[in-house]
């Protein structure tokens, strides 16, 4: 059973100019695995041990939760590519849905589709 992710800082920093930066650095601090980031794959690979990078690109309140559109960058780990460095690391981009409820700061990640 996988634990859901808390966002507490991220939450009691909603209103204020440290909410981007305090997203920001609780997202990037989460665990290996806690990020849907599997899905965003585009070449086969998993996704690298390397650490992430996320930038805030919107913020908005939803009434019962924060909501926020983030961009995150990640390594791509692919295999089986015959192209002499295996396994090839592949800089790659999703963006992510944070749900964050206002109640306990529980955080629901959603892949959004490519534009």
């Amino acid at each position: 059973m996988t634990l859901m992710p808390r966002l507490p800082r991220a939450r009691t920093a909603w209103g204020s100019p440290a909410f981007a930066s305090t997203l920001k650095s609780e997202i990037e601090a989460l665990p290996a695995g806690s990020l849907p980031l599997d899905g965003a794959t585009t070449q086969g690979g998993r996704v690298g041990e390397q650490g992430i990078t996320v930038t805030v690109l919107q913020a908005e309140d939803a009434g019962h939760a924060i909501h926020a559109r983030v961009g995150v960058f990640f390594t791509e780990v692919v295999g089986g590519c015959s192209c002499g460095e295996e396994p090839m690391p592949v800089q790659t981009h999703c963006e992510l849905r944070v749900e964050i409820a206002k109640a306990d700061a529980m955080v629901r990640f959603v892949l959004l589709p490519d534009r």
